[in-house]
């Protein structure tokens, strides 16, 4: 029952960075997002570091939600998950993903879109049928959470409320961005947070056993649908991911095409496919990434991960909001309500939020951000020596 609250206090969380990226994102139409955010307020390095920290997060997320995927599907194939299946699986996966975001950004976001409608009325069923099969005496708790499990809990909780930002990436390739994306990440935002907190609350209302549930929306389902609409909810539930995953990859791969557009990244990276136009090569060495990271890696782990490195990325547009107003150049588009508070509180959350990372996490973290400023050196370094040689 206290997650409800965690759900409340993480939607609270994520509006207060949502206006921030909604101020910071009117004032640019290029391709980038954060990546371009923090390059215009801090200068390239800052810049460089943030993108390279939402591709991590992309590249994590992409893991975690193809080890979800499998999860759920094994409800229909139960041995998808396991040996040389599962490998070909994800794999086959992986391919048709990076073969569709090659074709082009308007095949991958109409794929975006079907799957969006599609999962909506499963998810609506659950929702309007389950509130029918609540049972009051599982909101009932005698334990209290600690406050340091809270604090996890609600920054876990951050990996499913964002992802707003990947639709301020691609911006270079969206119709008046200055003008939509804010309005579309606000509007978003509000009915993610409603959805998730009905299905929450349905979810502790029909399923005593939730803490331990692999496929809590399925076992849910089949608590008062039965197993035809249990099976209703996970396809739901797959064509769900599978959107998702072409979305995330479409976003990943547009970071180091971006980064590599400023220098900061072989030269590789900025091609673009002859026909379709899309920067393949990036494409190409995401769909890798990801098919390695989600072979070898874990659900809880890669979300955690990816958690921790979009954290550390907002609160760097967070600071980026104040920044760019005290310049007063490239007006924004639009002012967010308290947008200096709004930008020092949601910094200040943020840290909250971190600091309730385990010690693992937090050296993980650590080594990717030094990573980044290797690769940034290395690269800065390889690109004035080349100079100096044609000198």
């Amino acid at each position: 029952p206290y997650s409800l609250i965690a759900f409340v206090a993480c939607a609270f969380v994520v509006l207060l960075i949502v206006l921030c990226f909604a101020e910071v994102g009117s004032r640019f139409s290029e391709t980038g997002g954060p990546y371009l955010y923090a390059r215009a307020a801090f200068g390239p390095v800052a810049g460089f570091e943030v993108g390279w920290l939402m591709w991590l997060a992309r590249m994590t997320a992409l893991s975690a939600n193809c080890n979800l995927l499998m999860e759920y599907s094994g409800y229909f194939w139960p041995g998808v998950n396991q040996g040389w299946v599962r490998i070909a699986t994800v794999t086959l996966i992986v391919v048709s993903l990076t073969a569709l975001n090659i074709a082009g950004v308007r095949n991958a976001a109409l794929f975006s879109d079907v799957s969006s409608i599609a999962k909506l009325i499963p998810i609506v069923l659950f929702i309007v049928i389950g509130l029918f099969y609540l049972n009051p005496p599982n909101f009932t708790q005698t334990v209290q959470p600690s406050f340091g499990n809270f604090s996890q809990s609600v920054m876990l909780l951050v990996y499913a409320f964002t992802g707003f930002e990947m639709a301020m990436i691609p911006a270079g390739e969206v119709r008046d961005p200055k003008r939509n994306q804010p309005f579309a990440i606000l509007t978003a935002l509000a009915v993610v947070a409603v959805a998730y907190i009905l299905i929450q609350v349905v979810c502790i209302g029909t399923l005593p056993e939730l803490a331990t549930s692999n496929r809590p929306l399925a076992d849910a389902a089949n608590h008062f649908l039965g197993s035809v609409g249990a099976g209703v909810i996970t396809a739901g539930a797959i064509i769900s991911i599978l959107g998702n995953l072409t979305v995330l990859m479409l976003a990943a791969a547009r970071l180091p095409f971006a980064i590599a557009g400023q220098r900061e990244l072989p030269q590789i990276f900025a091609a673009t496919h002859p026909r379709f136009r899309t920067p393949h090569a990036a494409i190409l060495v995401t769909g890798a990434v990801m098919l390695a990271l989600t072979l070898s890696g874990t659900f809880i782990y890669a979300v955690t991960i990816s958690t921790i490195a979009r954290l550390l990325a907002y609160a760097v547009t967070c600071g980026g909001l104040i920044v760019l107003r005290r310049r007063k150049t490239d007006p924004a588009e639009f002012k967010a309500p308290m947008g200096v508070t709004a930008a020092v509180l949601a910094m200040g959350l943020i840290v909250w939020l971190l600091a309730h990372s385990t010690p693992r996490e937090a050296r993980d973290a650590a080594i990717a951000i030094v990573a980044g400023l290797v690769i940034y050196a290395a690269y800065k370094l390889k690109l004035q020596t080349t100079t100096e040689k044609e000198i």
